[in-house]
């Protein structure tokens, strides 16, 4: 099963399926309220708001982790049965446009052991482009038991980037990656040996390019399939929807690494390269 869905299929399984738990998880790093404004506003029939700094990351401890920490698994899993999450119920998640907040509960149910859950291709954007229905109603909490489960994911707390057998793959944008500028953490740079692959380049018009394109996109990067490989970015999130990507492009799950550029920076003894990787 892909680990995406259109707007036409989720329309369908709307109409069809009684199990379905559809999350809006609309997000702006700049402006942390703005995602449940536009919440309130309108979303898709149904669906229920987790919020990322609130519901999807777990507390900054300062001098210790990053921006977006991995919450308790306890207590995530908490919070999903009560908006009616258990084993078998098909899970969509949604954002604006890119896909990578959506990717964040994608991977964090994964992590819980939840295999059905599936990214809205093209996000709320294309929802709302194509005439689907919305709506104001919020829906009414019907809580679940929500079972953990080994994970189906993989982390790396440390990089070690000296392992020829790893790739570590930075998902920023280039100029972040370069240090040219840092808008959000206070040391610019990225991992020594990373390599750049922008999250933002595996999509097309709004939505992820097909798997055969994403194949050839990450091929022609000099991905191997010999290679382990482990995704990262600011804090954690966005990396996530990477790891979504080459899942498509039929990669062997990639590891994450949760605290990403925001933790890495903490350790006085961790380096940070300028320029020293093609992207």
């Amino acid at each position: 099963m892909s680990h995406l869905i259109s707007c036409q299929d989720l329309k369908h399984s709307l109409d069809t399926v009684n199990d379905l738990v559809v999350i809006d998880c609309r997000f702006d790093l700049t402006a942390p309220t703005l995602g449940l404004t536009q919440y309130l506003e309108d979303h898709i029939p149904g669906a229920h708001y987790l919020h990322l700094n609130d519901d999807l990351s777990g507390p900054v401890i300062p001098n210790q982790t990053g921006r977006h920490p991995l919450p308790s698994r306890d207590l995530l899993s908490h919070k999903l049965g009560r908006i009616g999450i258990q084993s078998g119920t098909q899970v969509v998640a949604y954002d604006q446009n890119h896909g990578a907040f959506a990717a964040r509960i994608w991977w964090l149910l994964r992590w819980l052991g939840h295999e059905s859950v599936q990214v809205l291709n093209g996000g709320y954007d294309d929802w709302r482009a194509q005439d689907q229905p919305t709506t104001q109603d919020l829906p009414a909490p019907q809580p679940a038991p929500f079972v953990l489960q080994p994970p189906l994911t993989q982390v790396v707390r440390q990089p070690d980037w000296n392992d020829p057998n790893i790739r570590l793959i930075d998902v920023r944008d280039p100029a972040r990656f370069r240090g040219d500028h840092e808008p959000i953490d206070p040391i610019a740079g990225h991992i020594p040996g990373a390599m750049n692959l922008p999250f933002l380049d595996n999509l097309e018009n709004g939505r992820f390019k097909n798997a055969t394109d994403l194949t050839k996109q990450f091929t022609s990067a000099g991905l191997g399939d010999a290679l382990s490989l482990v995704c990262y970015c600011g804090s954690g999130v966005t990396a996530t929807q990477m790891i979504l990507a080459l899942l498509e492009a039929g990669y062997p799950e990639p590891a994450l690494y949760p605290g990403s550029w925001s933790e890495w920076i903490l350790d006085p003894g961790h380096l940070a390269a300028l320029s020293d990787a093609t992207r």
